[in-house]
C-alpha cells in the first residue's frame, strides 16, 4: 500500500450524529419518530435528498430553505469545540511516519472541511484534498476518489479508503480502492457490501495491522 484516503464527516469527526440531533430538536421529534436506520441511507452524499427526507418528517409545512438555515445554526452550535474520533490522529501520524501518501475525499465543501481540520490541527497531514467543490457529482459517484488517486500519482489498488457511510464505500469501491469501514452511531445500522474490513473505531486495530489484513485480502482475491 502506498496511500490512505480518508472520508471526513462521520469518520474524522462525528458531525453526522450532531446533525441528526439537530434535526430531532428542530422538529421536536424523538429518535423513534425519525429512525436512524432510515436516516442513515441519506448520509455521505449530496444533502438535497437528506433535507427533502427531513421535510417529509415534519408535522408542519416547512421549506427546505428554512430547514437548512435553522438546522445549520443548531449543528454549528454543537460543533463549537470539535473532537476527532478515537484513533484518527494516531492513524494520520502512523501513515506519515510510514511514508504513506494521505488523501481526503469528502462530499462536503472545502470551507467546511478545512475549518474543522484547522481547529483539530490535522490539515497539515493531507497531501491531497478533494471536496464537493472539485466535482460535478459527489459520492456515491467515484469522481472524488478518482481525483485524489490521480493527484497522489498512484494506482487505486495501492490505496485504502476509510469510510463510514454506504454512499462513501460505494464511491471508493467503484474507484478501485480497497475499503475499510469505520462505523459510527448513525451508519452502524447500514448493510455494507464489498468492503475489506469493518471497524467500530480506529482504536480497534492500529494502522499497520489494518494494512496487513487488507493486503492479505487483496492477495487472496478478496
Amino acid at each position: 500500500m502506498k496511500a490512505v484516503v480518508f472520508d471526513f464527516d462521520g469518520l474524522i469527526i462525528d458531525t453526522e450524529y450532531a446533525l441528526y440531533e439537530s434535526f430531532c430538536e428542530l422538529l421536536n421529534m424523538s429518535p423513534s419518530e425519525m429512525p436512524i436506520k432510515e436516516y442513515a441511507t441519506y448520509i455521505g452524499t449530496d444533502s438535497g435528498d437528506l433535507y427533502e427526507f427531513i421535510r417529509t418528517k415534519s408535522r408542519h409545512p416547512v421549506s427546505i430553505e428554512e430547514l437548512m438555515k435553522k438546522s445549520h445554526a443548531l449543528h454549528k452550535g454543537k460543533l463549537e469545540e470539535p473532537v476527532s474520533r478515537d484513533g484518527v490522529t494516531e492513524y494520520l501520524e502512523d501513515a506519515k511516519k510510514s511514508g504513506l501518501k494521505i488523501g481526503l475525499a469528502s462530499s462536503s465543501n472545502l470551507k467546511w472541511v478545512e475549518t474543522f481540520l484547522g481547529k483539530l490541527d490535522l490539515l497539515h497531514y493531507f497531501d491531497s484534498i478533494q471536496t464537493a467543490d472539485d466535482v460535478e457529482k459527489v459520492k456515491p459517484d467515484p469522481a472524488l476518489y478518482q481525483n485524489v488517486i490521480s493527484r497522489l500519482g498512484i494506482n487505486p489498488s495501492e490505496a485504502i479508503a476509510f469510510e463510514d457511510s454506504l454512499n462513501g464505500s460505494k464511491a471508493a469501491i467503484a474507484a478501485g480502492l480497497n475499503c475499510v469501514i469505520v462505523t459510527n452511531r448513525i451508519t452502524e445500522h447500514l448493510a455494507f457490501e464489498g468492503f475489506d474490513l469493518m471497524l467500530r473505531s480506529m482504536k480497534e486495530r492500529n494502522l499497520s495491522d489494518v494494512i496487513d489484513i487488507v493486503g492479505k485480502s487483496v492477495r487472496k482475491g478478496k
